[in-house]
């Protein structure tokens, strides 16, 4: 073996060992960067954060957007974007909110499949039409805010007292888990996640490799839709009363919590199904500690934006983004 080859061989070695680190980081950054904020701010709240009520206080703020960011997370999965979630879960509150006082699992159903027919409505648009999807859900999130605007103009919705006594930890505990326990079997474990991450790491090759992309893409914008119908279910209960700013801004947190928890704006196959659990609580958690350090909202938002901005420098793959979906 000559002294050129052996100098190949070293440099590719070194170069495999580089790769692998660089895997490795991007890997468990999300949940580096979890524990380096909760010790960040159980500094500087001298230990208040990490108190039970402020546990308790941060636990009860992630219900919803857990549960809603886990269909968008399907959506990004496949290399997409929805930014109509805040709306749908505002008008399939009011729907559970009315219905609550008939029945509360006829509520349920009625309000899972409100969720379901929206998400229909945006995957319609943008399979049938070849529409890109932050188009066709950023203009379907003002049509179904205008809407709920429309149902409360004259006062809150209010919700039966039946529904709101189910205001539960323990209840909305099992009701979380058990949605991203069966979310989880569906994508690891079925061939969902494998088509999801095949569409966002190229559409056409995956097309090409027999799946059926237009029918898959609708299918998880109705399922995205069905598991936001759901969590408005969780937020009846929370609030007991439904005004116009229901679900406001639930669709930035959503994608900053994604993008938090490490998901890749593009999709494709570096997804992982931790990126909602981690990132939902990363916002929690910033958020609840800048609210405790008295900071105004407009500095919460500079130091949000700026969080935001370095993560998705710091973790976006140059190589694979593309034009969204």
């Amino acid at each position: 073996m000559t002294e050129q080859s052996t100098y190949t061989i070293s440099e590719g070695a070194r170069k495999s060992r580089n790769a692998n680190f660089d895997k490795m980081i991007r890997e468990f950054f999300p949940f580096i960067g979890l524990v380096v904020i909760f010790i960040v701010f159980a500094t500087l709240t001298e230990g208040r954060i990490m108190k039970p009520a402020a546990a308790k206080l941060i636990l009860s703020q992630v219900y919803v957007p857990m549960i809603a960011a886990s269909g968008v997370f399907l959506i990004m999965t496949a290399g997409g974007l929805d930014f109509s979630q805040g709306s749908i879960l505002g008008i399939v509150s009011i729907v559970i909110s009315w219905l609550s006082f008939q029945s509360i699992p006829l509520a349920i159903i009625a309000g899972i499949l409100s969720g379901a027919a929206i998400g229909a409505f945006n995957g319609l648009f943008h399979v049938r039409f070849k529409i890109p999807s932050f188009i066709v859900t950023i203009c379907s999130m003002f049509l179904f805010r205008g809407f709920c605007a429309y149902f409360t103009t004259n006062a809150p919705i209010a919700a039966s007292q039946s529904i709101t006594k189910l205001n539960i930890d323990s209840l909305k505990n099992i009701i979380m888990v058990s949605v991203l326990a069966i979310l989880f079997f569906v994508f690891q474990y079925t061939g969902l996640g494998i088509q999801l991450k095949a569409i966002g790491a190229g559409e056409k090759a995956a097309r090409f490799s027999g799946i059926r992309t237009d029918r898959v893409k609708f299918l998880i914008f109705v399922l995205a839709g069905a598991i936001t119908g759901f969590a408005a279910f969780l937020n009846v209960i929370k609030v007991g009363s439904i005004t116009a700013t229901a679900g406001n801004q639930l669709e930035t947190q959503i994608l900053i919590s994604l993008v938090l928890g490490g998901l890749p704006i593009s999709g494709g196959s570096k997804v992982r199904f931790s990126n909602i659990i981690i990132g939902t609580l990363i916002y929690s958690i910033l958020n609840n500690g800048l609210v405790m350090l008295r900071y105004d909202t407009a500095i919460q938002q500079l130091i949000k934006g700026a969080i935001f901005l370095a993560v998705v420098a710091l973790t976006i793959d140059r190589k694979a983004i593309k034009v969204i979906k």
